[in-house]
């Protein structure tokens, strides 16, 4: 298989590749994603080659499937969206390159949309275990829909886990990258239900007399980056 992932992890990945649930499945947001190499759509990609840039790593089920099929028919639509904000797609599952390959031409042309990021082939889950996309309850052993949101140094900012039966939201999608954006940029922290344009919060203070001194009780740690109170 052509396929490595040159972390500490594979080797126990690979001892038993059988085991649920997976080994390196502990992969956490602050931790740096492991590397690998493997075949694509698009030709052979390695992970650490989209460093300096912003990196959605996202897996599903399988091919010829009803709801990975609506998923990749809205990424496709909105891959311009990512691509605005320099960040790359990638996509993968046990299907075989040559199942993607058809996979892609039935949905280019019964919905009329190319989809031009690249999907992995996972044959023997080496990558799906090495980030926990296996879920141990499956008994077909398909990645369930992770999502990894990782930033230009290669660091995990964000995950999401759904369910093989509920499709991702791509405009959610957009939103959390939006957001970890915006936070690198300001400094300053998303608040609930936040949209693009939304004013965001202060990093609470830190000093106890700004805590003492401040004008009501929530301000010192509820402000808008603004300066705006928070209602």
């Amino acid at each position: 298989m052509y396929c490595n992932v040159s972390v500490k992890c594979y080797e126990s990945c690979m001892n038993d590749q059988n085991s649920m649930p997976p080994p390196c499945a502990g992969l956490r947001i602050g931790d740096i994603a492991p590397d690998f190499e493997a075949r694509s759509t698009i030709g052979p990609v390695r992970l650490s080659a989209f460093r300096k840039r912003w990196l959605v790593l996202f897996s599903h089920p399988a091919d010829f499937t009803p709801v990975c099929t609506t998923e990749f028919v809205a990424l496709a639509r909105e891959a311009a969206a990512f691509e605005a904000r320099d960040c790359a797609l990638m996509a993968l599952s046990v299907d075989s390159l040559f199942s993607h390959f058809a996979w892609l031409r039935m949905i280019r042309d019964r919905f009329g949309v190319e989809v031009r990021f690249p999907i992995l082939e996972d044959p023997t889950l080496v990558i799906g275990r090495a980030f926990g996309m296996v879920s141990a309850q499956d008994s077909d052993s398909a990645t369930v829909r992770t999502t990894f949101f990782i930033d230009p140094e290669g660091v995990i900012r964000a995950m999401t886990c759904y369910p093989a039966n509920l499709g991702r939201s791509v405009p959610e999608m957009l939103r959390i990258l939006d957001g970890l954006q915006a936070i690198d940029a300001k400094g300053a922290l998303a608040p609930a239900n936040w949209q693009p344009g939304e004013p965001m919060l202060r990093p609470p203070s830190h000093d106890l007399d700004e805590v003492y001194g401040a004008g009501d009780m929530t301000s010192w740690f509820l402000r808008e980056d603004g300066g705006g109170v928070r209602a």
